[in-house]
């Protein structure tokens, strides 16, 4: 595993509501190594938007970051202010957010929209940066790339959309890219070629890679690292080749049951029960109630994390025991 880019140590974030305060991330810890796809995959509600809007500084109330470290590039994110902060989103850390068509302005235009970042970060001139920009849209694969210059989002389809927000997020080079759920809304065929041209990209520009998804069958198939959430929670990490050939918590056996497929004879197996609530939620593991290993401990101790085989770690009492 080459060095680390992003070192994430005890990142804790809870939203103050009427009910109570929401414990959306509790105490992670998380490893991006310079150069890699890592995922990051848990059900809904498992905090990874959360996670990766921590990165950026964009919690806003009545969300806040309790306490942590998010070392990055060997600074720590959160003892900047917002004004040294600033500069590093777009330029150092770029970000592709679900739903495309939402995330582009309605009422600029596609190629506008890329143009001003890469005036904006890379301080170019007007026809350089509109050279460059059409060139960025001709790299993410959209033909007749002078003409989508001038369409406004709602000319373009889903797909083109995405398309448009990959080009804006490595107009400007970053050295992070994170991108939450990029294929949400798109059909199969679409989404495949976007994770396609995700990773080619990432390789081309020298980017480093954080896709948070809810699927597996994506970490499998681009990611070299994943770690697993689960309510607020990283329970696992590891290579996506550790992980799938030996998982270890007993959440992560689980979701990869429940994946289907259709090279192995097994009935697809559900998750039993519901995710815990996030206010007030268990003192001890928090996948204790659907766990078929749950021990006593269990529901009174968090597990600590145990590093094994160098770089797989998991949060479970159960490993050592069984």
């Amino acid at each position: 595993m080459s060095a680390p880019l992003l070192h994430i140590e005890d990142l804790t974030v809870h939203f103050h509501t009427d009910e109570g305060i929401v414990e959306a991330v509790d105490g992670i810890q998380l490893l991006v190594p310079s150069g890699e796809i890592v995922g990051v995959v848990g059900e809904s509600g498992s905090g990874k938007s959360v996670t990766a809007l921590s990165i950026l500084r964009l919690i806003r109330k009545p969300g806040r970051i309790i306490q942590g470290t998010i070392l990055f590039d060997g600074r720590n994110l959160l003892d900047l202010s917002e004004e040294e902060m600033r500069p590093l989103r777009g330029s150092h850390i770029s970000m592709i957010f679900q739903s495309p068509r939402t995330s582009l302005n309605p009422v600029l235009s596609a190629g506008w929209q890329i143009e001003r970042l890469i005036r904006l970060h890379k301080k170019e001139k007007a026809k350089g940066a509109r050279e460059q920009t059409v060139q960025m849209i001709r790299q993410v694969g959209i033909p007749s790339p002078e003409r989508i210059y001038h369409e406004y989002p709602h000319q373009l389809s889903g797909g083109m959309c995405q398309r448009i927000m990959i080009a804006m997020a490595l107009a400007t080079n970053p050295k992070l890219l994170i991108a939450d759920e990029p294929t949400t809304g798109l059909d199969v065929s679409i989404a495949a070629q976007i994770l396609d041209l995700l990773q080619e990209m990432g390789r081309r520009t020298g980017a480093t890679i954080l896709l948070i998804t809810h699927d597996l069958g994506v970490v499998a198939g681009y990611c070299d690292r994943v770690a697993v959430m689960h309510a607020g929670q990283v329970v696992e990490s590891a290579s996506v080749k550790k992980l799938f050939r030996q998982p270890l918590h007993p959440y992560t056996m689980k979701l990869i049951h429940s994946v289907p497929r259709v090279d192995v004879d097994r009935i697809m197996e559900t998750i039993p029960g519901n995710v815990p609530g996030l206010i007030h939620p268990p003192q001890g593991c928090r996948f204790a109630d659907r766990c078929q290993w749950v021990m006593e401990i269990c529901r009174k101790t968090r597990p600590p994390v145990q590093t094994l085989d160098g770089d797989h770690l998991v949060a479970c009492y159960h490993i050592g025991n069984s």
